[in-house]
């Protein structure tokens, strides 16, 4: 029997992962508004094999625009980009049912996947940012509860509207002058409690049928969305121990939708850094954390503990902090951050410098094989279908992971050495979408 392989996904940020990586001699700060070099990170995965690149998103500036910020370019449009300069390598964009309204995203979605031939995929976010609230003319992030709530009929109409058009609706046929057939373009007529859509979408069904569907968020409420949901879940855990308990949390809450173990795959983000030895991959990590800037550290902080943290002193252990059922934004990255440093004991100071590489995601420094062992190691205790790799600085720390760790986990027989399909659900294993209109007309025919 051959051995079962894992998924690799490479999550792009700017010029890294590590919240200083613009400022390290190891990366050209000037490329952060250069499409060019996010053509040539997602032409790098794809020569490694990977599933797919992913591109994070925010609707506001970040916690302190002087030293740094998340994100610069809307990702669906940098998709399209990059689209047109590859081939097969995946491309999911992550999109806030908070602030778009269905229609709009649907379209945009649809207009990637027949842009790339079929490799368009979303990630599902709330949005729990006050910030971004602020842009939208609200004075406070909606209740947690309730975004999740809007989540959920904004994914039924989104599934609705791509739906909207039958895989035979094109018809083409210059003899008779037909563009197309009515009677497989469907409206919706759908009025739910947030969302009045007509419908059809003005564009035609997408080659995968739908985007492949991901989600990120590990609260209760966000477990059980991805759970009826998702297809794909990026999370941070940062023990084996925690990443167990996450992966069969998640997995045993499918059932109640029908869906089975293997349709949903569960992706643990890792920063790696990599060297000759252990020692040397130790000591580059250290040069990003002393480039680390505290009073951007302590605003991001801030926001995600829902404290004022910027006068804090740096060498003082955290101050009380408010229970988890106050937070009405990152509920996970809350409880994650704030149970790390209780359990480590750690200083302000500390903390910030754990969190630098990735803002609670597992950060690892060692040799190629030691990061394929890493990686083996949790995928075969069952923590993990495959990993979100967050390189701390790019191009290189992408370059070192798909030219001297990918080889080595390919040998392993844990990775794919070619691809077998061309769209990104096929990458993941996933069965075709069938179209919920086309299964109506095949029942009334039946």
């Amino acid at each position: 029997m051959a051995r079962k392989t894992f998924h690799l996904n490479a999550f792009l940020m700017g010029v890294g992962h590590h919240e200083a990586a613009w400022r390290h001699p190891r990366t050209d700060e000037q490329r952060v508004l250069d499409v060019r070099h996010f053509q040539e990170l997602a032409r790098i995965a794809e020569r490694g094999k990977l599933d797919s690149v992913f591109f994070a998103d925010t609707l506001a500036v970040g916690p302190r625009i002087e030293r740094n910020t998340l994100t610069v370019f809307e990702p669906i449009t940098l998709l399209s980009a990059i689209a047109a300069v590859t081939e097969r390598i995946g491309l999911i964009a992550t999109a806030s049912t908070s602030y778009n309204e269905p229609f709009n995203l649907a379209r945009k979605f649809a207009s990637l996947d027949h842009i790339s031939a079929g490799r368009a995929g979303w990630n599902i976010v709330t949005s729990g940012n006050v910030d971004e609230a602020y842009n939208f003319g609200l004075d406070a992030i909606p209740e947690h509860a309730r975004r999740y709530e809007r989540a959920e009929e904004f994914v039924d109409v989104a599934l609705a509207l791509w739906d909207s058009w039958e895989a035979e609706a094109i018809v083409l046929d210059t003899e008779t002058g037909v563009f197309a057939d009515p009677s497989r373009v469907h409206t919706l007529d759908y009025a739910g409690e947030r969302f009045r859509v007509r419908g059809p979408l003005n564009s035609p069904r997408g080659p995968q049928g739908r985007p492949l569907l991901v989600q990120a968020g590990s609260s209760e409420s966000g477990k059980e969305f991805a759970a009826h949901r998702a297809e794909a879940v990026f999370t941070a855990q940062r023990t084996l121990d925690e990443g167990v308990r996450f992966y069969r949390d998640l997995k045993s809450r499918l059932a109640k939708y029908g869906r089975a173990h293997d349709d949903l795959k569960v992706l643990p983000g890792l920063v790696p850094f990599i060297a000759d030895t252990v020692e040397e991959a130790r000591a580059l990590e250290q040069e990003f954390t002393e480039l680390i800037s505290p009073d951007y550290a302590l605003r991001q902080l801030s926001s995600m503990l829902g404290v004022d943290l910027t006068e804090h002193a740096l060498d003082a252990p955290l101050p009380p902090l408010p229970a988890e059922s106050e937070i009405e934004g990152g509920k996970s990255r809350f409880t994650l951050v704030k149970q790390l440093a209780e359990n480590e004991d750690l200083t302000v100071r500390q903390l910030i410098g754990k969190l630098g590489g990735g803002r609670g995601h597992r950060t690892f420094a060692g040799t190629p094989e030691q990061v394929a062992d890493e990686l083996q190691s949790w995928f075969d205790a069952g923590a993990a279908d495959g990993f979100n790799i967050m390189a701390p600085y790019l191009p290189g720390g992408l370059a070192e992971f798909v030219d001297r760790v990918v080889p080595i986990l390919q040998e392993r027989g844990l990775f794919r050495t070619d691809y077998e399909s061309t769209t990104l659900r096929g990458h993941y294993g996933l069965a075709p979408v069938q179209n919920q209109f086309a299964e109506q007309d095949s029942r009334v025919s039946a």
